[in-house]
């Protein structure tokens, strides 16, 4: 693309008119200072400081930076292991023994933006660009329905070619498309900043969850790796959930990735950004928090020397003090992760990640068996299919939810918080989680995953309250019977 191209482009992109009610004093909400000195002044808490805040977490209260900066710093092993145990219990608490569960569709690697640490930034000459027609984008869908999927995240380059409308044409493409009696219910996106009317617009077509990143709250750092593009404006990447909030799309998702910079600051970036859309928002912060850590990705030298690199141990130190800090928000593992550290994320808090999972572009169709540098933004940890992952999580006694009862009923935004906040989310989610995955045994699963999964199904059934019992079996007699899509 020609710079004055580029340039025009992004001009008549970035509104920065938009961002100016929420920020004050010129400042935006992240102060790298701030956020430095509660580092350095909680760097030795004391055992009983730490018991107080983990008892905070398991009132389900939100905790404030300084409580979280105490946490970061814990050095004893047995007061991390009491901090794990907490995450766990907090993450059942509020959401059962469930995982929910998705795949992401790439659409498009065409982009205009420079980040050092991506697959897909435009220096990058080995990457092979493309971006999938509808008809193409319907094949995929045919695939991801075919196995079994619900519910997708559906990500672009940030490139003119990839805008607004080529954003809205796909999401009709995808809630068009059926298969037998599958289909996509559910459509998240992972896609550039838009304006308030781009985001009304998404509002309208039935977007599920908005999902930027901002990668590094960082200052300095988001500078260095972001030096080109629509991305190396820092505001109006930060603030592009509060715009989507303010055009009515209230479940909105953030994260960080982690290596660029310290792990701990980070942490902390996620959530004093948490805060500000509570504050701003009634209450309504973000719906999901993801903490992908970079992984190798073709032509990308910068992932070769990591300059903040986060070993296994640190990440599921993060997973949990995460956990704690937001107690009430869902949290995303993902395939970047091999599967054992999935699995102990998964134990710690974590309550959705994706299974058959294939990022590079038209890789469901193609159906390549080896992942493709050259068609994907980084490499995965985790390639194993939805069914090996939905039987995985029932050994390990989790259901596997395909539900998104949640979101067609109107239980977004404020109405999940307050439910999240109380820690009520269960009581809508294993039902319908038991719902949803009997579909899929019927449906998709191969025999041993069928049998493991009526097992988990039949114990977790006699915790079900009398109340609604009576109403989950006759919904489970009428699935069996060839009935779909049947929820609370």
């Amino acid at each position: 693309m020609q710079a004055a191209t580029k340039r025009k482009w992004i001009d008549d992109v970035v509104r920065e008119e938009e961002n100016e009610p929420y920020i004050e004093d010129d400042r935006d909400f992240i102060d790298d200072g701030k956020i430095k000195s509660l580092i350095d002044k909680h760097a030795n808490p004391e055992i009983g400081e730490i018991r107080d805040i983990i008892a905070k977490s398991l009132s389900l209260e939100r905790l404030e930076p300084q409580e979280t900066a105490a946490l970061l710093n814990i050095r004893d092993e047995d007061l991390w292991q009491e901090v794990f145990e907490a995450a766990a219990w907090v993450k059942n608490d509020v959401y059962g023994p469930r995982i929910v569960t998705f795949a992401p569709l790439y659409c498009s690697n065409l982009c205009a933006n420079s980040c050092v640490y991506c697959g897909f930034r435009a220096e990058n000459q080995a990457a092979q660009r493309r971006k999938l027609s509808f008809p193409e984008i319907r094949r995929e869908t045919e695939v991801l329905v075919s196995i079994g999927h619900k519910r997708l995240v559906v990500v672009y380059g940030e490139h003119p070619d990839s805008g607004i409308d080529y954003i809205a044409g796909s999401i009709r493409t995808i809630y068009d498309t059926k298969v037998g009696r599958g289909e996509i219910r559910r459509v998240n996106i992972n896609a550039a900043p838009q304006s308030v009317e781009n985001y009304r617009l998404l509002k309208d077509i039935g977007i599920g969850t908005y999902q930027v990143f901002q990668e590094t709250y960082h200052h300095e750092t988001y500078r260095k790796v972001h030096p080109r593009g629509i991305k190396a404006n820092y505001a109006w990447r930060l603030y592009a959930l509060h715009r989507a909030q303010e055009a009515g799309v209230d479940d909105v998702a953030i994260g960080a990735l982690f290596g660029l910079y310290d792990w701990r600051f980070e942490v902390l970036g996620l959530l004093y950004h948490t805060i500000d859309l509570e504050q701003r928002f009634g209450g309504v912060g973000p719906h999901t928090i993801s903490f992908p850590r970079i992984t190798p990705a073709t032509d990308t030298p910068f992932n070769q020397n990591i300059p903040n690199r986060v070993g296994d141990e640190d990440f599921l130190r993060l997973v949990a003090v995460i956990r704690l800090s937001v107690p009430y928000t869902g949290m995303i593992i993902t395939a970047r992760e091999p599967a054992h550290i999935r699995r102990q994320a998964i134990d710690l808090g974590c309550t959705q990640t994706d299974g058959s999972t294939r990022i590079g572009i038209g890789a469901y169709a193609e159906s390549y068996e080896h992942q493709e540098v050259e068609r994907q933004q980084f490499l995965l940890g985790d390639p194993r299919s939805l069914d090996e992952v939905v039987r995985e999580m029932a050994e390990m006694g989790y259901l596997t939810s395909f539900c998104t009862a949640g979101y067609r009923c109107g239980r977004t935004g404020n109405y999940f918080m307050e439910l999240a906040k109380q820690g009520k989310v269960h009581r809508f989610c294993i039902p319908n989680a038991i719902l949803t995955m009997k579909e899929y045994l019927q449906d998709y699963a191969s025999a041993e995953t069928r049998a493991i999964g009526e097992k988990l199904i039949e114990r977790h059934l006699a915790g079900v309250p009398r109340q609604i019992r009576d109403a989950l079996d006759s919904r489970l007699m009428r699935i069996e019977n060839g009935e779909r899509d049947l929820r609370f």
